[in-house]
């Protein structure tokens, strides 16, 4: 345009020739018209390319932490998951426009040192000089962003991580009274954040005093000795303004180059914690076989031994002894557990997972209606998902099978989302069912009821409870009591009660000597 410019005043406006100065300006209008409508489109591309290659990127965190499954939280912490799959993804996004821009700039840059150098070959050189000249300015500066956002980056995952473990434990803190003690360690810990970020701010803030400023200094050299050169004869009016006009349109790549180096160096921090996630290995699912039928589960690490047919119960303790065992019969952890004689991290997981089933107190609901939930991945039967969800005495919540279950169940009491993850198991009828205090949100009365409805339901098939229940442990088969980790004694609850002074020790701290 500044060209088009030009041109109309050297030969419309100065020679006063109408025609040739409405042709000019007639040209210049199509320009600009065509130029906004590029702008327009560029705007338009930019956004879709940001958007996507966000949307792309989160797709491949998801998959891969999908794939992980529970080697997850055993690869990556809680709180950095959540800072790569909502931060890292759109700064990674936002980085791919460089590409444009940045290519863009550079050829912008090319074109008017072409267009100088037809006019003055001093200005060209001083074009192609400045343009190598600010990248020198910016690059150390750029390198101290990158660093210090790195460090930066690293303190927001594993804050995030705190975030979200309290978030986790909220209720827990809550009835222990640690919830001030937490919040006030969480304060400290984000005043570091925003220490680190005002670290990262200095060197970005020069970078962005430099986008602004040094292309207005880099302007003003090149309309001087322009200036210069019109006052010497050498330049024309015309060519005096399309100077000023190149150079002055010169200022935004210039700028946007500079600001593509602070987002390029965003970019490859968070491109670097993407990369490390998707790097994370998953656990490899193939094996061999399972048993043909029902066959015991073994855990070498504690001596547990969980027959099939049976209701096994796990008293530790420590509860989060007896919690292990069913990770590592359940396949959930490393170890050398077996199953029917043959190691189960050298079997089919697919097999395993439709075999053996691990729940917890903890467990996901995902957003349905009543019946979807219980059925879970199964096809739902009425008749099957009312038996399970009577067999989890959670008839209080099946009024309706079309009830709507909010996201993780919010619009349940406690015991109702505990009954209900039961009723899922239950639904599942899997050839071995692990469980971890399957009736810690509930009263004696529905625990009781849940006990013997659930002996009943299982007969025939293999179940494993982790549980300090005196009402549960009156059913069991078989209860192990685990010290330290190991197997001390095994029986049935009340044997172990007259023979096991620990035994009864932990039974009693749990649930009281009345009980």
């Amino acid at each position: 345009m500044p060209f088009l410019i030009s041109q109309a005043i050297d030969h419309g406006l100065k020679p006063h020739r109408l025609d040739v100065l409405l042709f000019w300006a007639t040209i210049l209008l199509l320009v600009g018209v065509a130029s906004a409508g590029l702008g327009i489109m560029r705007h338009r591309s930019m956004t879709k390319l940001r958007l996507a290659a966000a949307v792309r990127t989160a797709d491949l965190v998801i998959a891969h932490a999908t794939r992980l499954g529970a080697a997850l939280p055993r690869r990556l912490t809680a709180g950095e998951v959540v800072t790569v799959g909502i931060s890292d993804v759109w700064t990674v996004g936002r980085t791919m426009n460089a590409g444009g821009v940045g290519i863009a700039s550079l050829l912008a840059c090319g074109v008017v040192a072409v267009l100088l150098y037809g006019t003055s070959p001093l200005l060209a050189s001083v074009v192609l000089l400045g343009v190598p000249l600010l990248a020198l300015l910016v690059g150390p500066l750029l390198g101290r962003t990158q660093r210090a956002v790195a460090h930066y980056r690293e303190r927001q995952g594993e804050l995030n991580t705190r975030l979200v473990d309290v978030l986790g434990g909220l209720r827990v803190l809550n009835g222990l009274g640690g919830k001030e003690s937490h919040f006030a360690g969480y304060v400290r810990e984000s005043e570091r954040l925003r220490d680190q970020g005002y670290r990262v701010a200095r060197p970005s803030s020069w970078v962005g005093a430099l986008g602004e400023g040094a292309p207005v200094i880099f302007l003003a050299v090149v309309i001087w000795l322009a200036a210069r050169e019109a006052a010497a004869g050498d330049l024309t009016a015309g060519q005096l303004i399309a100077v000023y006009g190149y150079t002055a349109m010169l200022v935004i790549p210039v700028n946007v180059l500079i600001f593509c180096g602070i987002d390029v160096t965003r970019g490859v921090v968070a491109a670097r914690r993407v990369t490390d996630l998707l790097r994370a290995p998953a656990d490899d699912p193939a094996g061999v076989p399972g048993p043909s039928g029902m066959a015991p589960l073994t855990d070498p690490v504690s001596g547990v031994v969980a027959e099939p047919g049976l209701l096994t119960a796990l008293v530790a303790d420590r509860p989060a002894d007896a919690a292990a065992v069913i990770d590592r019969l359940g396949r959930y952890e490393p170890s050398a557990a077996l199953w029917g004689g043959a190691r189960l991290d050298g079997i089919d997981r697919d097999e395993i997972r439709s075999r053996i089933l691990v729940t917890d107190p903890d467990a996901g609901l995902f957003a349905g209606t009543l019946r979807e939930v219980v059925a879970g991945r199964f096809d739902a039967d009425d008749a099957r998902v009312r038996r399970a969800i009577s067999t989890a005495v959670a008839d209080d919540v099946a009024d309706d099978l079309g009830r709507p279950v909010d996201w993780a169940g919010r619009n349940l009491s406690g015991g109702q989302r505990q009954r209900v993850r039961l009723a899922r198991a239950v639904y599942a009828d899997p050839e071995m069912l692990l469980a971890v205090e399957p009736t810690s949100a509930v009263d004696v009365h529905t625990e009781s009821a849940i006990a013997e409805r659930l002996t009943r339901e299982r007969a025939g098939r293999g179940t494993v409870l982790a549980t300090t229940s005196p009402v549960l442990l009156s059913h069991a088969d078989t209860v192990h009591f685990l010290v330290g980790g190991r197997v001390a004694a095994s029986g049935t609850h009340h044997e172990l009660l007259a023979t096991s002074p620990g035994y009864r020790d932990v039974v009693s701290r749990a649930f009281g000597e009345d009980e």
